[in-house]
Parts: structure tokens; C-alpha cells; sequence
């Protein structure tokens, strides 16, 4: 059987098509498993427009191509197909050389809007029993 290895355009990492991605996500964090700063899945990032001096190589430039506008961390995590954790390590090396910001995820009000309608839980409850 031949593995078939190939470079895509534009530098992106090595892929086997059976495998999938050749480079461990663990060797693009250096190793790291945990970010300096927190990120939540739905904190949002965008970049500053500052060249990165210290934040250099594929992996950093293909997230900075996502973080034209206000991006999540989910959304970057499946662009670049890279677990979350990872992500947010590449994301918060970004944050600190400055060439992203990251803003947290609005809190939910307590007020009216938020509050569950029990009346319409309890009626599509009972329609799910109907059809059982």
C-alpha cells in the first residue's frame, strides 16, 4: 500500500489522505496544554493589525487569516482542524505578542427575555409524549 503525502497550497501542514494530518497537534503548541490566558469556546477574537514578531510560522499566520473579523474560538478550532485546547494555545500566544484581542462572551441578563416559559416547555413535553 502507498501512503500518499501531499503539500497544499499555500504552506498548509502535511496530510496523508488516510490519516489524516502528519503533524501531532501536541508539536504545534511546543508541547504546551494549557494557554496563559482563558478562552472560552464562544470568546470572540479579532485581530489588532499588528505584525506578530515572536508568533511566527503556518499555523499562527492561518489563524490570523481567520481573525479578520470578530471570530469564535469554536469557529477557528474547526477551520484549522485542530482540537480546542491547541486553539487556545496558538490563540493565546497571539494575544500576548498582541496581534489579537479576545473578548469574553457576553453574560445572559436574568431579566424577562431570559427566563425559560414554563407553560411552553410543559406543552412540547406533552406533544413528545403524544407521539410516543
Amino acid at each position: 500500500m502507498t501512503v500518499r503525502r501531499r503539500r497544499r497550497k499555500g504552506g498548509e501542514p502535511w496530510y496523508d489522505d488516510a490519516a489524516g494530518r502528519l503533524v501531532r497537534p501536541y508539536t504545534i503548541s511546543n508541547g504546551r496544554t494549557r494557554p496563559t490566558a482563558h478562552f472560552d469556546l464562544l470568546t470572540m477574537v479579532m485581530a489588532t493589525g499588528r505584525r506578530p514578531v515572536s508568533c511566527q510560522g503556518p499555523d499562527y499566520a492561518q489563524v490570523l487569516g481567520l481573525c479578520g473579523g470578530p471570530v469564535s474560538v469554536a469557529e477557528i478550532a474547526a477551520h484549522i482542524r485542530l482540537p480546542a485546547v491547541v486553539t487556545k494555545v496558538l490563540l493565546a500566544d497571539l494575544v500576548d505578542c498582541g496581534a489579537i484581542t479576545a473578548r469574553a462572551p457576553a453574560a445572559v441578563s436574568a431579566g424577562p427575555a431570559s427566563r425559560t416559559d414554563r407553560a411552553l416547555l410543559e406543552a412540547v413535553l406533552n406533544g413528545l409524549r403524544k407521539r410516543l
